[in-house]
């Protein structure tokens, strides 16, 4: 009798466990359906930020991982070359949507990704629109002073200067324009613009 409790108790558990491990099994399924969702959805706008729709995806895988990854790790999750796999880490690295580590694994590089979407919008937005505040602002200021010699000079004739004048005006309001765009930049940079506390630096 003692024998025959035993091994029905043992059976009991045995199939405890395993209702145990479906429950978990089916939990994992889950989550990965649930991130597989937000993946997709990373994807599908991650051309805002130059990237393809396969780059999204592997953000998006890196994004929940909690462990630096290697090139050979994110080759198990997406479908891609290693030739592929490294410029798509690459052209994220330029987004500053992916960060290279400095320590090695096995001498591997290893690569993180950015799971601060506050910081994440910082670091893109901030390197693109001071790029072109720099690039424009140096053209606008360059032409500005030849434009104006033009209108000044009385050999212009006045269709044309009338002209230099028009384009005159329109350049003006493009510098006040990029004048208001740097105090942008420089909100996004300190964190203010998100009336948050000072976001982390890089």
């Amino acid at each position: 009798m003692a024998g025959e409790g035993m091994i029905e108790g043992n059976s009991q558990g045995n199939d405890e466990r395993g209702d145990l491990n479906g429950i978990e099994s089916d939990s994992s399924e889950r989550r990965s359906e649930l991130r597989r969702t937000v993946i997709n959805a990373i994807a599908d706008t991650m051309d805002l930020y130059g990237a393809t729709y396969s780059f999204g995806q592997l953000y998006g895988v890196m994004y929940f991982e909690d462990k630096p990854m290697t090139l050979e790790d994110m080759k198990t999750h997406m479908n891609m070359s290693k030739s592929n796999m490294s410029y798509a880490v690459r052209s994220l690295m330029e987004s500053k949507m992916v960060t290279k580590l400095e320590e090695k694994q096995e001498r591997k590089d290893l690569y993180v990704a950015e799971t601060d979407f506050f910081l994440a919008f910082r670091n893109f937005f901030t390197m693109k629109l001071q790029r072109e505040i720099d690039v424009m602002s140096h053209a606008i200021e360059d032409v500005i002073p030849e434009l104006s010699d033009i209108i000044l000079s009385i050999d212009t004739p006045d269709d044309e200067r009338k002209i230099c004048l028009q384009d005159l005006h329109k350049l003006k309001q493009a510098l006040e324009y990029y004048t208001w765009l740097q105090q942008f930049v420089q909100q996004l940079d300190n964190g203010s613009f998100f009336n948050l506390p000072q976001i982390r630096k890089e």
